[in-house]
């Protein structure tokens, strides 16, 4: 016996949190009925989510996508926009472990592995991501300082785990900066409580993974 949304998100079908979600708003029935959070299913239990019988035991797939400019971190989009699933060439279902802002660039991964992905994406696991951003205007002493110590983001502390000045020019910098956060569009609130809009964002690594020399869109 196996928890039901450990089920379902080792099917590929899912993370473990969506699969929770799933659960929570009643679009998951097993053997006819609706399911709860925690309930326990075996091999013989038939699970449907969202009027679909779940196929178990998929095998498992890992993708490294480098990001392009203008595509969505998603599976699909009901705006009908590019998403970064259209650029894997695959018949199994798979989406990405987390996600990148639509105009930000760099490393993510795919999978239909869901106890994988719940892994990468949980806090307490700290899992590092290096971005590199250009911002406008230049940090000063302190700011960087200050960033080095921690900058509050909505009542939480963010602790960057490295920090480092790549470039400078008279009106921009361009900034290395690791964290172990994962909470949406992270990297351009720090800049902005220090008063720096971002003008391009790259994500370089993901854990011991890093782009090396995959091309934008491969």
């Amino acid at each position: 016996m196996e928890r039901l949304q450990k089920v379902i998100a080792n099917s590929g079908l899912t993370s473990r949190r969506k699969a929770e979600e799933l659960i929570n708003s009643g679009k998951v029935l097993v053997n006819g009925k609706i399911a709860s959070l925690g309930m326990k299913v075996n091999d013989s239990d038939i699970i449907m989510v969202n009027g679909e019988v779940l196929e178990k035991n998929e095998k498992k797939v890992y993708y490294m996508l480098n990001k392009p400019r203008g595509v969505i971190s998603s599976a699909s989009d009901e705006k009908n926009r590019k998403t970064v699933v259209s650029l894997i060439d695959t018949d199994i279902r798979i989406y990405p472990i987390g996600r990148l802002d639509y105009d930000t660039t760099g490393l993510l991964l795919l999978t239909n592995d869901g106890e994988l992905a719940n892994i990468l994406m949980h806090p307490k696991n700290e899992v590092e991501k290096t971005y590199i951003a250009k911002i406008e205007g230049n940090l000063t002493p302190q700011e960087f300082y200050s960033l080095k110590k921690g900058i509050m983001i909505e009542d939480r502390k963010v602790i960057p785990t490295r920090l480092k000045v790549r470039k400078t020019t008279i009106d921009s910098q361009i900034i290395e900066i690791s964290i172990i956060e994962g909470r949406n569009h992270i990297i351009k609130k720090i800049f902005a409580v220090l008063g720096h809009s971002v003008s391009k964002l790259k994500r370089e690594s993901y854990a011991f993974l890093s782009l090396g020399n995959l091309k934008s869109g491969e």
